[in-house]
């Protein structure tokens, strides 16, 4: 597979098969990920991953606890700004809208909307969890790091024929993820991500997100 249809096929997907990946197969996109670029090579990427039994553990835990506490138990940073501007308010606005059309949840229909929200506490019943953690003394380009290495992972699922779910929703849980994963306090958690494969018959994964035209996020002179 190339790049550019890696690219052009990566969605967040929403809906998993009940099928199981070999730990070889994530061992092999984790080993080809490392080669994500980071300033001065500082590689400031944690991983934790979760699957059979383990991961039911961990998920009947959230489970029973979003019974008292639907809305977790806060985050250490903010996952969208305060006061969002345009034109990426509206965005996301119609990110979301797109979504629950898919599956016919009007903006009005408020418990249609906390069951789909509440899936994202089941990885969207991916067969593969996914945690990714930085350490606290890391500043924004390390955070940056990161993200080209999470980037790397989705690409490489997606040439093993692979989908995933980047969910910046479990921070909410970060408490509760730290403690389970044993997470050392000098680790600051991210989010997660569902790895498996996809549901091709499930309506919300036909979302296909919108994408800015060029002219309207790219400066090009001197051409």
């Amino acid at each position: 597979m190339k790049v550019s249809e890696a690219l052009k096929t990566r969605i967040t997907c929403r809906a998993f098969l009940d099928k199981p990946v070999p730990e070889t197969t994530v061992r092999e996109i984790l080993e080809q990920a490392k080669y994500a670029p980071s300033g001065g090579n500082l590689q400031p990427w944690h991983v934790y991953v979760l699957t059979g039994e383990k991961l039911k553990e961990f998920l009947s835990i959230i489970e029973a606890k979003q019974k008292d506490n639907p809305f977790g138990e806060g985050t250490e940073y903010d996952i969208y700004p305060k006061g969002l501007t345009e034109p990426y308010k509206s965005r996301r606005f119609k990110c979301g809208e797109d979504m629950y059309a898919t599956i016919g949840v009007s903006r009005e229909d408020k418990a249609g909307r906390l069951v789909q929200f509440a899936k994202n506490f089941r990885f969207f019943d991916a067969p593969v969890a996914i945690f990714f953690a930085i350490d606290r003394q890391m500043g924004f380009g390390q955070w940056v790091d990161l993200g080209l290495f999470m980037q790397s992972v989705m690409l490489v699922a997606r040439e093993h024929g692979l989908h995933t779910a980047p969910q910046e929703a479990w921070a909410i849980w970060y408490k509760t993820i730290g403690e389970f994963l044993s997470m050392p306090e000098e680790l600051m958690l991210f989010c997660g991500m569902g790895l498996g494969y996809m549901d091709e018959s499930a309506p919300i994964n036909r979302l296909r997100t919108d994408r800015a035209p060029l002219e309207e996020f790219a400066t090009l002179s001197g051409f």
